[in-house]
């Protein structure tokens, strides 16, 4: 198998696509979790709607790069009842550098590929994306 190299333009499996379209559209899925498989980005795990922040907090690897989505419900403070979704580059400060440049190098090309993304975060440390950040950002 050939390795991916920093300047390489990932592929992209179709269900990547397909489970965010069902998340955004249908509201089917709380999260979605994706790793970079060879050369290709893939979807590692699906959080159904009774799942929690917390819940996909606890599902990235603490070691390791991934991409997520996450669909948050919230209440503004106007009381309207509203939805964000968010897509979550989480890069952990303990993972390999070259999985670090590999999901650097890859994210935008990857970001482009699920369109309704509307918040971006990086996240090095899970203080760096707790409820409180995300909240404030999604208001």
């Amino acid at each position: 198998m050939k390795k991916a190299n920093a300047a390489s333009g990932m592929a992209v499996e179709d269900e990547c696509k397909l489970k965010f379209l069902e998340l955004k559209s249908k509201r089917n899925y709380r999260f979605i979790i994706f790793r970079i498989d060879g050369q290709q980005v893939v979807v590692e795990k699906l959080g159904n709607k009774e799942e929690t922040y917390d819940d996909f907090s606890a599902s990235l690897p603490a070691d390791e790069c991934r991409y997520a989505v996450f669909d948050l419900d919230f209440t503004t403070t106007e009381n309207c009842q509203k939805s964000k979704i968010f897509f979550i580059a989480w890069s952990p400060d303990s993972s390999r550098v070259r999985m670090k440049m590999v999901y650097a190098s890859s994210k935008d090309r990857f970001k482009r590929e699920l369109d309704g993304i509307q918040v971006e975060l990086q996240a090095t440390d899970p203080s760096e994306m707790s409820f409180d950040i995300i909240k404030s950002r999604a208001l």
